[in-house]
């Protein structure tokens, strides 16, 4: 697990709001601090306020109420210094398709400012596997180079934060992994990252912290981990060595449920409940005669927490 000291934000976003014209309110109210160090992933529906709010931390939308702060600079205030700490990975394709990969990537550093630096192109470009297809147009490359090239861009400056907006959407698996590597490489040596994702085994996996949103509007932000103890369920199943019409009355009181034919009791409780839960339960088992031929145990995943989540605000 990643070890933090002292819990401080990289990025600030306070009362935060956007609406556009027409009326329509993307953003109502956000408040998020983002610790420096961190994998961020930010779970919502399509059309819950993900990209916008990226957009505004990174300076492309304009927000309509509210302030920013990224790397202590504020965004609009002081807008070219707080850009410069963000590298941003956007969900469409878009690069100068006629250009080769080490020109589009060289380019992208000089936008910011900053000296040439060969070697640390060259890095970058051997960490994501593109070091060999240097010489080649974009427009030449498969998609999932293509994205690889995004990220390469995103990366030339050097920056301190990383917006990933749905970084593997349409990727192969292989390469989904290999971003995920990636990724942990990249947090460890000092850069913030920030996902927004479809694939929640991609949360799940690599988050630190979790935040939902949903109509525009931050419903839950928490440490994975805590996220799962809390809102997860586990459940027990015992495989009954003789079949059972209905559960006998001595445990009725308990969360139980019996299989159609009979032949499995599941029994569910919260994550975060004591296992000895289960202790009492087998002893009450056995003294109603009930016996089982095996045991298993299995867990909420954070799939099933988020549309739990999502549906009790609906």
């Amino acid at each position: 697990m990643h070890r933090r000291g002292r819990v401080t934000s990289i990025i600030s976003v306070q009362g935060l709001s956007k609406t556009y014209a027409g009326g329509f309110q993307a953003l109502k109210t956000v408040d998020l601090e983002i610790r420096k160090g961190e994998i961020f992933a930010l779970l919502g529906p399509n059309g819950a306020g993900k990209t916008t709010l990226i957009s505004i931390i990174c300076g492309i939308v304009n927000p309509s109420t509210g302030s920013v702060t990224a790397d202590g600079h504020d965004i609009l205030k002081d807008y070219r210094a707080a850009r410069q700490a963000i590298g941003l990975v956007p969900q469409e394709l878009s690069t100068d398709a006629f250009e080769t990969v080490w020109a589009t990537v060289r380019f992208s550093r000089g936008l910011f400012g900053k000296p040439p630096n060969p070697a640390y192109l060259e890095k970058v470009l051997r960490d994501l596997s593109l070091w060999d297809k240097k010489d080649e147009k974009i427009m030449a490359l498969s998609g999932g180079m293509k994205r690889r090239v995004m990220i390469a861009k995103a990366l030339s400056h050097e920056p301190r934060i990383l917006f990933l907006d749905e970084p593997t959407a349409g990727v192969d698996v292989e390469l989904r992994r290999d971003m995920w590597e990636m990724v942990r490489a990249l947090r460890e040596s000092g850069v913030t990252i920030i996902l927004t994702t479809h694939y929640i085994e991609e949360a799940e996996e690599m988050a630190d912290r979790i935040g939902v949103i949903r109509k525009g509007e931050i419903i839950l932000v928490e440490d994975k981990d805590v996220l799962m103890r809390k809102l997860g369920k586990k459940q027990l199943t015992l495989t009954l060595q003789t079949p059972l019409t209905a559960i006998p009355t001595d445990l009725a009181d308990a969360p139980l449920e019996l299989s159609a034919d009979g032949r499995t009791l599941t029994y569910t409780f919260d994550a975060q409940a004591e296992e000895t839960g289960i202790a009492a339960l087998l002893r009450r088992l056995s003294a109603a005669g009930v016996d089982f031929t095996d045991l298993n145990t299995s867990e909420s995943s954070l799939e099933e927490i988020f549309v739990s989540l999502v549906s009790e605000r609906a």
